[in-house]
């Protein structure tokens, strides 16, 4: 591994964008029924899930934040 390899951003794109793709896609699922939720969730599921992926760092330090405060409080 070289300096500046961004394996590290890949692994957590990659693990953000399938979390993010089966939890939109289950919810296009629950609010359009099996048949479109199934059949044309998986297009609008895909293109939120590359969106949000791209800041998962953000995210990432969203949550840590999140847990920290709580355990405080």
């Amino acid at each position: 591994m070289s300096d500046g390899d961004p394996n590290w951003y890949k692994v957590g794109y990659c693990i953000c964008w399938v979390i993010t793709f089966l939890g939109c896609w289950i919810y296009c699922i629950a609010t359009y029924g099996f048949l479109l939720g199934v059949g044309l969730g998986w297009l609008p599921s895909a293109i939120a899930a590359t969106i949000i992926s791209i800041f998962w760092p953000l995210i990432a330090l969203g949550i840590i934040l999140l847990v920290l405060y709580l355990a405080k409080h």
